[in-house]
């Protein structure tokens, strides 16, 4: 069963920063893809960004050019560094990966960005 559990939300000003942090269970994490989401009240779930197991990433327009998605493998834990945050990013922000063809997620981690 793969675990995964998102850390580092919180309550920051317009402009600030926060880094978020998911941990995922499992010895074969490498080789999966993971990314971040997002989900504001009464709104959809939404792609932030997402990274390969070799690296490469995509970002959703919003974020693009603030958020930086990143992975440490030998930690098996994914990142998203969020700069220059906007009010229009608070949102409950969810940790996932797809390992054979299944979808994971975490439990989500708030962000609320004050203006």
């Amino acid at each position: 069963q793969v675990q995964l559990v998102e850390s580092g939300g919180g309550l920051v000003q317009a402009g600030g920063s926060l880094r978020l942090s998911c941990a995922v269970s499992g010895s074969s994490f490498s080789i999966w893809p993971a990314g971040w989401y997002r989900q504001a009240p009464g709104e959809q779930r939404e792609l932030v960004a997402t990274i390969t197991g070799g690296g490469s990433t995509n970002y959703a327009d919003s974020p693009k050019g603030r958020f930086t998605i990143s992975r440490d493998n030998a930690k098996n834990t994914v990142y998203l560094q969020m700069n220059s945050l906007k009010p229009e990013d608070t949102a409950v922000y969810y940790c996932n990966t797809v390992q054979f063809g299944r979808d994971y997620w975490g439990q989500g981690t708030q962000v609320t960005v004050s203006s």
